[in-house]
């Protein structure tokens, strides 16, 4: 059989350039294991793709496609799960910031309590310091009230005093 040429497939698409990228992604499909959809004759898989194209045994669009899903890196499918996926990520990073927002407002309010508690306590203190303080200084009325009652030395010294003048 006589070889192909690429004159005799460029009537099915509208540029040479497509008709090379759509044969040498048929041939790379070949060479990975698709099968021929015409007969092998022991020719090589670009010539193979070539007359798989003259003869019309794929469709264009079918070349099309194929070339299109081998290069497309994210396929519809992959991009529904990643777009699945974003809007769980939404929903879990909402929730962990609810969650952070509640542990700062309890944070606070644990802060706020503790503020109030030292507020008491300092108050506390002072209002029983003050009793101490108050407490201490009728003792010592008390004691120097005794101690001039108790002494009568220092009356009988005084008087002594006044005796030898």
């Amino acid at each position: 059989m006589a070889r192909i040429t690429v004159e005799d497939c460029i009537d099915k698409f509208t540029s040479r350039f497509e008709l090379v990228l759509v044969a040498a992604n048929r041939a790379r499909k070949l060479h990975s294991g698709d099968a021929p959809t015409v007969e092998n004759d022991n020719d090589k898989n670009t010539v193979i793709a070539l007359r798989e194209i003259a003869e019309g045994t794929l469709t264009t669009e079918q070349l099309k496609n194929n070339l299109i899903e081998e290069h497309q890196t994210v396929s519809l499918k992959d991009e529904e799960e990643e777009l699945g996926l974003e809007n769980e990520n939404h929903e879990t990073e909402n929730q962990d910031e609810q969650v952070n927002s509640d542990n700062i407002d309890q944070n606070q309010s644990d802060q706020n309590s503790t503020e109030l508690s030292n507020e008491e306590l300092n108050s506390a203190s002072d209002n029983s310091n003050d009793d101490t303080i108050i407490d201490q200084n009728d003792q010592i009325e008390k004691e120097s009230t005794r101690s001039l009652e108790s002494n009568p030395i220092e009356d009988n010294k005084n008087t002594d005093n006044q005796d030898i003048s």
